[in-house]
């Protein structure tokens, strides 16, 4: 059977080729903005990471704010150890009257990061009137959050705050934001960390910063 050319069209069904071609082209140049997007935030919060790790803002102020890390039933971790030492050498360089410690601890344990790091001042000849111990927060937005409550209680109008180098763009960020006016001081490491740990670190404080602010909106 021959049938007329104006029927040819309805017998090949639609011409789905060049819309689906440029359908597929929308969706890669989408897929592409997207990841260059998200690769430009990468490179963005990596390279604060990496100007706080490296910057000494310790100046004179009304306090030190250590941030916690572990401890070992009492005892402070190597890394809060090296924190507390560092708040120790700013205190005793003059640079503030008060030392607060921060960092609360499993509800099953006996102990606090923060308690902790009271008692390890003040056997380090730290007075206990010069010390601020806060026992209740469970990460650094919430530790942040605390050492809000207490500068404004205490009348604290800027405060240095000592934690690990690549924790220091977040916290500063978060204390910013619940209106602290902070300087950043990491405390030293004395060996080199090993490659993997220090990728490890990094994402894990893109990953955290990047939670937080997408919480904010």
């Amino acid at each position: 059977m021959i049938l007329p050319k104006d029927n040819l069209r309805s017998v090949r069904g639609p011409e789905w080729g060049p819309k689906w071609l440029s359908d597929g082209r929308v969706l890669l140049w989408t897929a592409g903005a997207v990841l260059a997007l998200a690769l430009a935030w990468v490179l963005w919060v990596d390279a604060q990471i990496r100007y706080y790790a490296h910057r000494d803002e310790a100046r004179p102020a009304d306090a030190i704010a250590v941030f916690g890390a572990a401890e070992y039933d009492g005892r402070p971790s190597p890394i809060l150890r090296a924190r507390l030492d560092h708040a120790l050498e700013l205190y005793r360089r003059g640079l503030a009257p008060l030392i607060i410690t921060l960092g609360g601890g499993d509800p099953t344990d006996l102990h606090s990061e923060g308690g902790v790091g009271h008692d390890y001042l003040m056997a380090h000849g730290v007075p206990e009137p010069a010390i601020i111990a806060e026992t209740e927060s469970d990460n650094t937005e919430q530790s942040a959050e605390r050492l809000a409550v207490i500068a404004h209680a205490n009348g604290l109008k800027n405060i240095i705050v000592v934690s690990d180098g690549t924790h220091l763009f977040r916290i500063h960020a978060i204390c910013e934001h619940d209106g602290l006016v902070v300087y950043t001081s990491p405390r030293p490491v004395k060996k080199s960390i090993p490659r993997e740990q220090r990728v490890q670190r990094l994402l894990h404080e893109i990953a955290s910063y990047t939670a937080w602010r997408l919480k904010l909106h």
